[in-house]
């Protein structure tokens, strides 16, 4: 298997193709013409193709590859930023990241991309517009607040605030509503599965089959606490070094500010929680560290309960 790196920005993205000795990097226009080229440079069976995930940037290129059966990993930059380390590098080009990503996918060998169904690539999609608008609401709101400490308030200011709040709250209403749907219609029997787990509600049941794409993207409920950044980590060296740290909090925030959420009533519904949270209490751990490993075991019963299907 030949891994091809490839570095990606708005408009072009560098692929590097390994050689005899080194790589040879090509640089394509990051559209559909451009695609097609580099497509057409590649033999389906012996190449696998890595790259960062860099958002929107990149999905024309990862879906075209998958429609053609072309093998295609998608890599978190953190994972590359410490690779690059490894190797010392101390150049940073397009050039360099097409060649480091290409290094790193023949030593790594991460495994091939999954494209998610299409309803969850919508709802995907949802939930990206809904953070954003979640955050220029409360941004408007606390603009709003403010004004009303003014000794003089400017009328017509107040009311444009107040009628794109509205507008806001309308949208964010209106998404939420339409994922909810999706959920419904396409997950129904996995919704009624996460939902009957007492601490997990329809926004968190939502949120984990977006996450996970119907629970298909992980292996077992370690990779997807992993993924979450629910993971506690350590550090030990000798005698020296034994710190127990904090969560990872590589993943995504939002999912892992639900399911701190819902520990809390899991620990008063949930009897398996709350047996944890108890028998960790009772060691003297502190409470928010009880309701990570909570969390975690939400997780846990999450993935049981929706694999066992």
């Amino acid at each position: 298997m030949k891994f091809i790196g490839i570095d990606i920005s708005k408009s072009t993205f560098v692929a590097a193709y390994p050689q005899l000795k080194g790589y040879q990097t090509h640089t394509y226009t990051n559209d559909i013409k451009g695609v097609k080229k580099f497509i057409s440079s590649l033999s389906v069976a012996d190449h696998q193709c890595v790259l960062e995930a860099t958002g929107n940037y990149g999905t024309l290129l990862l879906y075209m590859l998958c429609e053609q059966n072309i093998a295609a990993s998608l890599v978190n930059p953190k994972q590359i930023k410490h690779f690059a380390r490894m190797m010392m590098a101390v150049t940073k080009t397009d050039d360099v990241d097409a060649r480091l990503i290409a290094l790193y996918g023949e030593k790594m060998h991460p495994p091939v991309y999954k494209v998610p169904a299409e309803a969850v690539i919508l709802m995907k999609h949802k939930k990206v517009v809904l953070r954003q608008l979640k955050k220029q609401l409360t941004s408007l709101t606390n603009l709003r607040g403010s004004f009303t400490v003014l000794p003089r308030i400017d009328k017509n200011s107040l009311k444009a605030l107040d009628k794109t709040i509205a507008f806001i709250e309308k949208q964010i209403g209106g998404l939420e509503a339409d994922i909810v749907n999706i959920a419904n219609e396409e997950f129904s029997k996995q919704i009624k599965s996460l939902t009957s787990v007492k601490g997990i509600g329809i926004t968190l049941a939502t949120s984990l089959i977006i996450s996970t794409a119907g629970f298909t993207q992980f292996e077992n409920p370690k990779q997807l606490s992993r993924y979450i950044g629910i993971c506690p980590t350590y550090q030990q060296s000798g005698t020296s070094i034994n710190i127990k740290g904090t969560i990872n909090r590589n993943g995504d925030s939002d999912l892992r500010s639900l399911l701190y959420i819902a520990s809390w009533s899991a620990i008063r519904y949930n009897q398996a929680c709350r047996e944890t949270y108890q028998r960790l209490k009772a060691k003297g751990k502190p409470s928010k560290v009880a309701l990570i490993a909570v969390a975690n075991k939400l997780v846990r019963q999450a993935f049981a309960i929706c694999k066992a299907e």
